[in-house]
């Protein structure tokens, strides 16, 4: 479904765009991705509305990591101080929420729908990395809270592409509206 409108009181969520997740391989330009990522944060900002910047980060000692039987864990990588820090383009605010999450969903844990809830924020917009992990898992924690939620299709991506698509033209669409950063700004400016 293209993106009808946004609610009055909507808030742009980004998930996990920092240094050192931007740094693998993804299926689009990484460049391209963060470029729209900042886009829509510059135009949520002009319209006074709020930003929510997520990140993840484990404790030096690693011992709030999950560490639960999967048949393919997440590569045990070493997290270096920069790891976890945002890509600068994202031009963060002293007004942006900051989330850290220790794990894929944004609101699991954390004090995201605490802050959301007293803003009076009735919808999201989500982008981010990865598109089928933690864009995928705060969209469905979202949509399970009843925030109207907006996907921000061309401001996300992942290191799987068949993952990705799956997430994009299947799930999404089941739980909010799938749109590109273009038609998001417009909507914003209505």
């Amino acid at each position: 479904m293209p993106v009808t409108t946004l609610d009055p009181k909507t808030a742009l969520v980004l998930i996990d765009l920092q240094k050192g997740i931007t740094g693998f391989p993804t299926v689009h330009p990484i460049g391209g991705v963060i470029g729209n990522a900042a886009r829509l944060a510059a135009a949520f900002r002009g319209a006074g509305l709020p930003v929510v910047l997520v990140n993840v980060t484990f404790s030096p000692d690693g011992a709030d990591r999950l560490r639960t039987r999967t048949d393919a864990p997440a590569p045990n990588m070493p997290i270096t101080p920069e790891w976890s820090e945002l890509v600068p383009e994202l031009a963060a605010q002293a007004t942006d929420l900051r989330i850290t999450k220790r794990q894929w969903n944004a609101f699991y844990g954390t004090e995201l729908e605490l802050q959301l809830r007293r803003r009076g924020v009735t919808g999201i917009v989500l982008g981010g990395i990865a598109t089928s992990i933690g864009v995928d898992s705060t969209a469905r924690a979202a949509y399970e809270r009843a925030f109207n939620v907006t996907l921000a299709s061309d401001a996300m991506t992942d290191r799987d592409p068949m993952a990705h698509e799956c997430s994009v033209t299947k799930i999404f669409p089941r739980l909010g509206e799938v749109g590109t950063t273009d038609a998001i700004v417009a909507s914003i400016r209505r």
